[in-house]
């Protein structure tokens, strides 16, 4: 495999999977909807279903053979190569009316992600990182922060509520060092942190379609994101994620988070 393996028409694709999900996200943005719960007790919409009826749709007609794994309709097996969606991430934002919601475009090969998409429908914002490439955004170069401190970070978590009562305190003890702590974003702080906005996202009870597109972005953008315990990211990752600006902020923050509490 090399460094930047030819992606033409996978590019391609995944650049009309976004702008096919932008119009139907926004035709049901702050209109009244019937909010279903899943067994995980996460919120689903009609909207969720239908964007990615829709990029499933567009994937078998340009790619019959690859696969495809989506939040809303599981797994389609294919052959090396394999889509991962998430038709909205930030599913609460979107029902309660705040725009930092997004649309999640991964593309693994063997495993491993190659290509990464973040789109913030109601902003018009878009992160593309592909493997051996600049991350880019709205089709310009992305860069990290060059922060290497905890204490000068600038951190964002979504929300305490998706750590263990031990998880919170690793993560409230790395946070309450940090120059700035915020919460919430979504998938649009891993956008800020691709841009050179915030330092470190540190989150849990991620799943793939969550972390996976996020893999190429960062990393294209200069940026590091591993599992907690510095572990490449996959499919069988745990869920524990944390995304720093450069190498040496992920090593102080992995090193951070396991310290005794």
């Amino acid at each position: 495999m090399t460094d930047k393996p030819d992606l033409g028409r996978e590019l391609a694709l995944a650049h009309r999977l976004a702008d096919a999900a932008r119009p139907i996200a926004l035709s049901y943005f702050r209109r009244a909807l019937a909010i279903e719960q899943k067994a995980d007790r996460s919120p689903v919409t009609v909207a969720d279903r239908a964007i990615e009826s829709e990029l499933r749709r567009l994937i078998r007609a340009e790619f019959p053979r690859h696969g495809i794994h989506g939040e809303e309709f599981g797994d389609e097996a294919g052959a090396e190569y394999l889509w991962v969606l998430d038709p909205i991430d930030g599913t609460k934002s979107f029902v309660s009316g705040l725009p930092l919601f997004g649309t999640l475009i991964a593309l693994l090969r063997d495993e491993r992600p190659v290509l990464g998409l973040v789109d913030i429908p109601a902003l018009g914002e878009r992160w593309l990182g592909q493997s051996g490439a600049p991350t880019l955004f709205n089709g310009q170069p992305a860069r990290s922060s060059a922060c290497t401190q905890i204490e000068q970070a600038r951190v964002y978590t979504t929300s305490p509520d998706e750590f263990t009562e031990a998880e919170w305190r690793r993560f409230d003890a790395l946070a309450r060092r940090a120059a700035v702590r915020r919460f919430g974003g979504d998938c649009y702080a891993y956008g800020l942190l691709a841009s050179g906005h915030c330092d470190l996202v540190i989150e849990a009870d991620l799943k793939p379609h969550d972390f996976l597109p996020m893999v190429p972005v960062i990393t294209g953008a200069g940026g590091r994101i591993t599992s907690w315990n510095g572990a490449p990211l996959g499919l069988h990752s745990d869920g524990r994620v944390v995304a720093a600006a450069n190498d040496a902020l992920l090593a102080r923050a992995i090193e951070a988070l396991a310290a005794p509490i």
